[in-house]
């Protein structure tokens, strides 16, 4: 990588309009982002279009909400529609990867928005609308491209199967795929779907330091070696730098790299932050981390439209959306739930229903709504528990203050040695200040009656106990994985003031709890016998249980104690049974699955039987080929 070669770095303030910086994009372009609310160029955009336009590889590290999505769309677009002829069918011209499901639609609604100012692919889309400038004459741009049309299509894994995505790529042939990893690496197994050099065009990966991961790692190399060498491609993120010792290996050939820079409250520049965000952080004590965040929601002015509070683990959101409503949020505020353990339909219904919601509302989620989303009205972010991976802290922090929004996000951090934290933060390049307004300041008797309030709620509905329980061992199994290990030490946590916090009856049993000083904590005394689920049939299935021991049968009497000896074992050797219940998952999904397929026509089931054979022929010929020549030798 060429180093500093054509680096850009504007600041924030430019006012430059579109027509201005961008004569050479088509009149329609410019149009339709002054429609849609884009009157002036973003730094990011006045830099990567021009070099993507000019055949150019690019890097581009900007700040979240610096407007990235554009910056890759337009360059696109205008590549597929300045063709010298149409893409033939079936032949795929322009890629873009996301590593998330919901990123990946946003990018897909951002250009649906901006071609529905394209006639001929309006008409495709079933966009089509009269606009002023069908009546003027066209200008020779509009002209040479009036032929060309950009066809998208989105590419989700769990909402759809991979036969139907293939079906609907081969009767509307599309020419620009935006998918998740996963789902695209099937879609182009197919002999069907090409992607030759003479058609290919541009590659786009957003949120590249993400994509980049290991866990992504396998998924993009296979991805590449599908792909023409002779392309160009681009890599989208806001810590881009991360990454940088992988980028060359992602098969970039001297790529320009943009780093777009904003100058902070101090007037020296700071390339990771908005302008427009205050990054703040606390310190409180675990059991008043969400006595803090109703006092930050009730006393911001003004009161925040929208709300992020960030979970590390699945298990506690599942946990958390029960409690809070009635002990946290303000009066007339929604809470939505999303983590990645969601079904794919609920994921999609949750993320809508925030996006879209008309009144206040908080999103409590894990990362997994931590990269590039681009949701209105955010004003307040809040991280109860600090990420894991050091990156993902910038991401979060950045789905407030976007676009120039003024955003605020707070982070909370436990006495002691999590403060060191903040210098950790500060060698980072992300200076992060102490919360003085609103005022946190909260008495004793205040942090007493929320763990009264929060027992209480639990005391309710024995599946909020067992919830609880769930989720304080995974949260703790998480905290044990920090990254930043020597700040993040489980020998460092205050046990009776965590089970306070989360509303614990009692401590689950853990190896981490082996040589710990109870002498200060006292459980919740419980009735357990008559402690009841809510729901009737789980209530019912446990009374039984409970009258069977009682009465000796030994057998069952000889199940209780196991059931016993199971349940007080520690997480970390319970892990062998969870390949069992994935097993189970999967039977009935299979089940599930078997069911929609019974109601469909018999036209319907042949085809898609006929997909899945040449799915899996294909698959078997492409493992084949690649083990005999392998070419691809962008990674170690």
């Amino acid at each position: 990588m060429a180093p500093d070669r054509g680096d850009a770095r504007p600041t924030a303030t430019s006012s430059r309009a579109w027509n201005a910086l961008t004569p050479s994009l088509s009149d329609w372009i410019l149009d339709a982002t002054t429609s849609m609310g884009f009157t002036k160029m973003t730094p990011v955009q006045a830099s990567a279009i021009p070099l993507f336009m000019t055949h150019k590889d690019v890097v581009v590290e900007a700040v979240t909400g610096s407007g990235k999505t554009l910056a890759f769309l337009i360059p696109v677009v205008e590549k597929l529609l300045r063709l010298e002829e149409p893409i033939k069918r079936h032949h795929v011209g322009a890629i873009i990867v996301s590593p998330t499901r919901e990123l990946a639609s946003q990018i897909y609604n951002v250009l649906i928005s901006l071609l529905r100012f394209h006639s001929p692919s309006a008409a495709l889309l079933g966009h089509s609308e009269d606009s002023e400038s069908e009546d003027s004459e066209p200008k020779s741009r509009a002209q040479s491209s009036s032929a060309l049309k950009v066809i998208p299509q989105l590419l989700l894994g769990g909402s759809t199967t991979s036969a139907q995505d293939l079906s609907l790529f081969l009767k509307n042939s599309p020419n620009l795929l935006i998918s998740t990893p996963g789902r695209l690496i099937e879609i182009l197994s197919s002999p069907y779907v090409h992607c030759p050099q003479s058609s290919f065009e541009v590659l786009v990966l957003d949120e590249a330091d993400r994509l980049l991961d290991l866990g992504f790692k396998d998924d993009l190399r296979k991805i590449l070696t599908r792909l023409p060498k002779q392309r160009r491609t681009g890599l989208f993120s806001a810590s881009v730098s991360e990454a940088v010792d992988q980028i060359i290996r992602v098969g970039l050939r001297n790529p320009v790299r943009i780093a777009v820079k904003v100058k902070g409250a101090n007037g020296a520049l700071d390339k990771r932050t908005p302008a427009s965000l205050l990054m703040r952080y606390l310190i409180t004590s675990p059991s008043n981390k969400f006595l803090a965040l109703k006092s930050v929601l009730l006393r911001m002015t003004p009161s925040p439209s929208k709300v992020i509070v960030y979970l590390s683990t699945c298990a506690a959101v599942d946990y958390w959306q029960h409690l809070l409503p009635s002990t946290v949020l303000p009066d007339g505020m929604v809470l939505v739930p999303l983590h990645g353990k969601h079904p794919a339909n609920v994921r999609e219904k949750n993320f809508i229903r925030f996006a879209n919601a008309a009144c206040p509302a908080l999103l409590l989620t894990t990362d997994v709504a931590a990269r590039g989303l681009d949701i209105p009205q955010v004003d307040l972010v809040v991280q109860i528990d600090p990420p894991l991976d050091p990156k993902v802290f910038l991401h979060r922090c950045g789905r407030a203050g976007r676009a120039g929004r003024k955003g605020l996000s707070v982070i909370f951090l436990q006495p002691g040695r999590e403060e060191d934290y903040i210098s950790f933060l500060e060698v980072r390049k992300t200076p992060v200040e102490k919360l003085t307004q609103p005022d946190t300041s909260m008495q004793p008797e205040e942090s007493a009656q929320m763990a009264s309030s929060l027992r209480k709620l639990v005391l309710k509905d024995r599946a909020l106990h067992d919830k609880a329980q769930k989720a304080f061992v995974s949260w703790v199994r998480s905290y044990s994985k920090h990254q930043a290990s020597s700040i993040f030490q489980v020998s460092d946590l205050d046990w009776g003031n965590l089970a306070q916090g989360w509303g614990l009856l009692k401590l689950p049993k853990m190896p981490e709890l082996k040589g710990w000083d109870r002498k200060n904590y006292q459980a919740v005394e419980v009735d357990w016998d008559n402690y009841s689920y809510k729901d009737k049939k789980r209530e019912q299935h446990r009374k039984e249980a409970l009258l069977q021991e009682r009465l000796g049968d030994p057998q069952l009497k000889a199940a209780g104690k196991r059931l016993k000896r199971s349940s007080s074992t520690a997480w970390s050797q319970n892990m062998e049974h969870k390949a069992d219940r994935e097993a189970r998952r999967a039977k009935r999904q299979a089940r599930r699955e078997q069911g929609r397929f019974e109601k469909l026509s018999q036209e319907e089931k042949s085809q898609i039987a006929e997909t899945e054979q040449m799915i899996a022929k294909v698959k078997r010929q492409t493992a084949a080929k690649a083990s005999m020549d392998d070419t691809f030798e962008g990674f170690d």
